[in-house]
């Protein structure tokens, strides 16, 4: 990425000094004083564990017990048991952002398929650039799978199932869900620690990623669909992403870096790099929803679709459904049995960037659209855990 002139390395520095400084870091703080210490919030979305680990120290994770767990342990004389361990990775830009904002998503996916969830945290560009995130995603992540399950909160009858591992992520999360697993299986010593615990990164959902930097932002622009007839937030003639997507961009990538880097762009990884079960997600209304497409048809052995096909369908679809029945635009699965391989591609319909998230600040009074979203991310939770425990059972 080139060195853009002084005057708009000011600007942008600027620009993200205020919204770490200024908007994002008060209310984070507050948050987490008024729900981790203070104990308010709904306590049906809360972790049940917040740790540190050595090394790390700035950076504590948040980790969800199955509500199964912990009703057995209530027992007297629980059977053992082992339960999947899932890595989640928060979005913000690189730039902002925080384990707690998947919360939510967090608590309800570890207690509908009984996974344990270490959500895990990073350093934030432009303090912090590529790949210093990815460089703390790894240190985490091996610290969480060499921890005794004691120490991760778990009940004494609890062990964690080290051959059914996933990682999802968000947005930056979901380029750094692929980064990491990548990472871990390139790394020589990485993948040494790996075989020694008997741990294996089986899947990763990236989920609405930024996967190829190599496109310029007006280029992607172009390949979303616009639906003015829904009118609202997401009727709007503009991707709400286009005015600060420059700007994460310049604060995480450093000046002259080559971005066909694997961890940077995972669009360019090679193949056996990465899990053998891969489930791309992407929104119909989102400038990063194309090359979420390319990737899956690629890393599937497909046609990779060019740069002037547009995403999605013009036509509205149904209200609260996020699979599309019988249409290879917005959801399909590659299986090969000869690698021990799964692909699977949804496209989300009628839904933007962060739809399965709190959008209510950003949409305001739209009721419309988080309903919509609510109905959505509660079937997609259900489709990603479903298909989790369709690839461990093979």
């Amino acid at each position: 990425m080139p060195l853009p002139p002084w005057s708009q390395r000011l600007k942008n520095a600027a620009t993200v000094f205020l919204l770490q400084k200024c908007l994002i870091w008060p209310v984070e703080t507050i948050q987490s004083i008024r729900v981790d210490v203070l104990g308010f919030g709904p306590a049906e979305t809360k972790p049940d564990l917040i740790k540190t680990f050595p090394g790390r120290k700035g950076l504590p994770v948040r980790i969800f017990i199955p509500s199964s767990v912990k009703s057995q342990a209530a027992g007297s004389q629980p059977e053992e048991v082992k339960v999947p361990l899932t890595f989640t990775i928060h979005g913000g830009g690189f730039v902002i952002g925080s384990p707690a904002d998947n919360d939510a998503w967090n608590r309800r996916f570890s207690d509908k398929h009984s996974h344990l969830v270490i959500a895990l945290n990073y350093r934030k560009g432009p303090d912090s650039p590529f790949p210093n995130p990815v460089d703390d995603l790894e240190a985490l992540a091996l610290a969480g799978l060499s921890a005794p399950a004691s120490e991760l909160g778990l009940p004494s009858h609890v062990k964690v199932d080290l051959s059914r591992i996933s990682v999802i992520g968000w947005s930056a999360g979901g380029n750094l869900s692929l980064a990491l697993s990548h990472r871990l299986s390139t790394s020589p010593s990485t993948s040494a620690k790996l075989s020694e615990l008997g741990a294996t990164i089986s899947s990763v959902v990236p989920i609405y990623p930024v996967v190829d930097f190599t496109i310029p932002t007006e280029a992607k622009l172009k390949l979303r669909q616009y639906k003015p007839l829904l009118g609202g937030f997401r009727g709007k003639p503009t991707d709400f992403l286009a005015g600060m997507a420059p700007i994460f961009d310049w604060a995480y990538i450093p000046a002259n870096e080559n971005l066909t880097k694997p961890e940077l762009s995972p669009y360019f990884a090679e193949k056996d790099t990465l899990p053998k079960n891969l489930f791309m997600v992407a929104c119909e209304l989102d400038m990063l929803g194309h090359e979420a497409w390319r990737f899956a048809n690629k890393f599937a052995g497909r046609t990779i679709p060019g740069l002037e096909e547009r995403i999605g369908r013009e036509e509205i679809g149904d209200w609260g459904k996020a699979v599309v029945e019988g249409d290879e635009r917005f959801g399909w699965e590659v299986t090969d049995d000869g690698e021990n391989r799964r692909v699977k591609w949804l496209l989300v319909p009628d839904t933007v960037h962060g739809f399965d998230q709190d959008l209510t600040v950003m949409v305001g009074g739209d009721k419309e659209v988080l309903e919509d979203a609510k109905l959505k991310t509660e079937e997609l939770i259900g489709v990603i855990g479903g298909w989790l425990e369709e690839g461990w059972r093979k």
